[in-house]
Formats: C-alpha cells, sequence, structure tokens
C-alpha cells in the first residue's frame, strides 16, 4: 500500500486565498518516518490567515499573537504537564516521531468541500500507518477528526479523543482532558521514548 497525493491538487491553488502556500502542503510528510511514528495528532484544517498555516497541524511560524486554537493547546500542555511553552513552531515535535496532520490540508474560505478533496488522502495516510506500525496514539481533535476512527482497526493502537482546541470547543470538551500526559504514559507502557512537548 501506497500513499499518493491527488493528481489534481494544485488545481485549488486557482482560486486566490488559499492556505497554507503550495510549498507547504505537504510539509508534515517532511518529517514522517513511517515506521518512526508515535503519535498522530489528527486536527481539522489549516489556519485561515494569510502566515499562520504552516503545514504541521497546529504549528504556525512565530510566538507573538497565536491563533486561539494552538492558544488553548499550550494552555492544556501548562495544565497537564506544567509546560509553559510560548514557540508555536511544532517542528520539534514533528521530528520526535509525531504527524501533525489535519484532515483538509489546503483551506479556502470560498471552497468548504475541500474537507471533501482531501478525504481519500487522509484516508490512505491512516490506514497505511495502522497496517504498519503497532502501537501507534491516534489523538483526534474534533468531529472531522473522530470520523477517521473506524479506520483504527489495528488492535495494537491506541485512541485519545476530545472535543477541539478551538474557542468553541475547549470548555467541557477539550481543557482538562491531558492528552499530552496521556499519551506518555502509554508510550512508555509499551517501551517507547515519551514525546517532549
Amino acid at each position: 500500500m501506497s500513499i499518493l497525493p491527488p493528481k489534481d491538487w494544485k488545481k485549488i491553488y486557482e482560486l486566490s486565498n488559499t492556505y497554507p502556500s503550495k510549498d507547504k502542503v505537504f510539509r508534515c510528510f517532511n518529517y514522517f518516518e513511517p515506521i518512526k511514528t508515535k503519535v498522530v495528532i489528527l486536527g481539522q484544517d489549516p489556519y485561515p490567515t494569510l502566515g499562520d498555516a504552516n503545514g504541521l497541524a497546529f504549528s504556525v511560524d512565530r510566538s507573538d499573537h497565536l491563533p486561539s486554537s494552538l492558544t488553548n493547546i499550550f494552555k492544556e500542555l501548562k495544565n497537564d504537564l506544567g509546560i509553559n511553552r510560548i514557540n508555536g513552531d511544532l517542528s520539534d515535535w514533528a521530528k520526535q516521531g509525531v504527524l501533525l496532520l489535519n484532515t483538509s490540508l489546503t483551506f479556502n474560505k470560498h471552497k468548504p468541500e475541500l474537507i471533501k478533496f482531501w478525504q481519500p488522502f487522509i484516508e490512505d495516510v491512516i490506514q497505511y500507518i495502522d497496517n504498519l506500525v503497532k502501537g501507534v496514539v491516534f489523538i483526534l481533535w474534533g468531529n472531522y477528526a473522530k470520523a477517521y476512527l473506524p479506520l483504527i482497526k489495528n488492535n495494537s493502537q491506541y485512541v485519545i479523543s476530545s472535543g477541539h482546541p478551538s474557542f468553541a470547543g475547549v470548555h467541557g470538551k477539550f481543557f482538562n482532558t491531558k492528552p499530552f500526559s496521556k499519551c506518555n504514559l502509554i508510550l512508555e507502557s509499551i517501551n517507547k521514548t515519551p514525546i517532549k512537548w
């Protein structure tokens, strides 16, 4: 089984204001070594503001004025593990075997159907990992991410799910779910190095 992007994905950029930039669409796979994958964090779609989306789900290339979703992720990280993180670039997570994936790799406010456009590709990625690697922690944030749960069929995998860390989904659905400590406890229990969040 292989994971190949849609042949016509570049047509998305015929419409202006599509994020992230074309060269960053598949950036999360720059760090992707399938057999070394420990964690998959699955979100929804890239940030809708120019300059924010950088190809890694929830990540930005700056530390000032973080998007609300990332601010809430860092609040939960502080609450969960006492880590006071301000660096919005999450590539250090990716380098440790965390695939930062969205259910849609591009965003355009005029084409909400992009979620469906990317669905077959995201399904291939999830199934590829599920078939190839044992003991992966899938962290599903939000309903779009949870929709992929049926594809995780390998009994050796672990799933942590909650509401999306956006402003609308945090109270009672994301805060106090402690995904970071839960993930590391799982990794330690199967003799894998925990993530330095």
